[in-house]
């Protein structure tokens, strides 16, 4: 373990992070102390009151956005039904469903629908199609708005410290065509982190649409 991946212990309430154990026992993608620890740093520097959210798994990030950021409202998404239903039940059981809008369905086919300004956007959906999303999500962002993509490293593979399986180049191959996008389009500042599993955080500088 990495000596600052040591130092990172995030600001939640033991049973949530009694519920991220549990998800993470299952299987469930849920952020890592790192990434997660970094996300709730963010968000208490830029206090958000909009939050899009691509990927909501079991809820739980959802869940610690919210309890950090009690002014803002979230809006998030899962395409697995049985996911989106048990972080249903999260946002109720932690008492911030009255603060979260939960969507069923492909996050590409939703953003194209949606309209209005948010102000921090958490990107942790399918990672082959973080650059599909990109042109809807500069829609939705305000001037300044914030976006944290999660995973932009994939344990190792998109910067070369690992090698990478065959079966999985495809996926890299798409991680570092977002990458070299965020990073080359003028309307976004953007930095990749060496964070949990890797962030890109761009802040938009573009006009708004």
């Amino acid at each position: 373990m990495k000596y600052t991946s040591s130092l990172a212990k995030p600001n939640i309430t033991e049973d949530l992070r009694a519920a991220r154990a549990d998800a993470l026992s299952r299987g469930v993608p849920v952020a890592d102390d790192e990434t997660l620890n970094y996300l709730l740093v963010m968000l208490a520097a830029t206090k958000p009151n909009k939050i899009l959210e691509i990927g909501s798994a079991v809820g739980l990030s959802a869940v610690a956005m919210a309890k950090a950021c009690p002014q803002a409202t979230i809006t998030t998404m899962e395409l697995d039904e049985e996911r989106f239903l048990e972080a249903k039940e999260n946002f109720v059981k932690f008492g911030v469903d009255n603060r979260v809008t939960a969507y069923l369905g492909d996050a590409g086919e939703i953003l194209v629908m949606m309209d209005g300004k948010y102000d921090f956007v958490f990107l942790d959906g399918p990672k082959a199609q973080y650059e599909k999303y990109l042109f809807d999500l500069k829609r939705l962002m305000k001037k300044g708005a914030v976006l944290f993509a999660d995973d932009v490293l994939l344990f190792g593979w998109v910067d070369g410290k690992e090698e990478t399986p065959q079966k999985r180049r495809s996926i890299v191959e798409k991680i570092r065509a977002y990458l070299s996008c965020i990073v080359e389009d003028k309307d976004f500042v953007t930095s990749v982190i060496d964070v949990g599993d890797g962030v890109a955080l761009s802040v938009y500088q573009g006009e708004e649409k």
